[in-house]
């Protein structure tokens, strides 16, 4: 048995609905009900970059980094590949220039979707402390 298993049906068209564990997430490739496939996957990023942004300050004596926001971007190829990523990480903490970097890279060896993506698609991480 895996650990993780989802179920993903289409009825009819593009959109499609997976059934994962008690939550369905609609994905469509036209955008019309739901994401695209490409736009799910920088959110799914961001939402697992961000709690490993705060274990990584954990690690480095930063339990208390407040309200954290990413805005990530993405483009794509002439083929609607994704091509590249960046996160912008707006941290309400007064991080120095060092800490903030340390803690950014502890993150991606912390974020399962960072480690699961090929290296020239990791997202290009800029962190902006004292944001908020």
């Amino acid at each position: 048995m895996a650990d993780i298993e989802t179920t993903t049906v289409s009825e009819d068209g593009y959109a499609c609905t997976s059934q994962v564990g008690d939550f369905d997430l609609q994905i469509d490739a036209t955008d019309e009900t739901g994401p695209n496939p490409n736009a799910a996957l920088v959110a799914t990023y961001a939402s697992c970059y961000l709690p490993a942004f705060r274990v990584g300050g954990s690690q480095r004596g930063e339990d208390d980094l407040g309200k954290v926001q990413i805005d990530a971007g993405a483009d794509l190829d002439d083929d609607d590949d994704l091509e590249a990523i960046t996160f912008d990480v707006h941290v309400e903490a007064d991080l120095d220039e060092e800490t903030a970097a340390d803690v950014a890279e502890r993150a991606e060896g912390i974020c399962h979707v960072h480690s699961a993506l090929r290296e020239g698609l990791h997202a290009e991480i800029s962190v902006y402390p004292n944001a908020f």
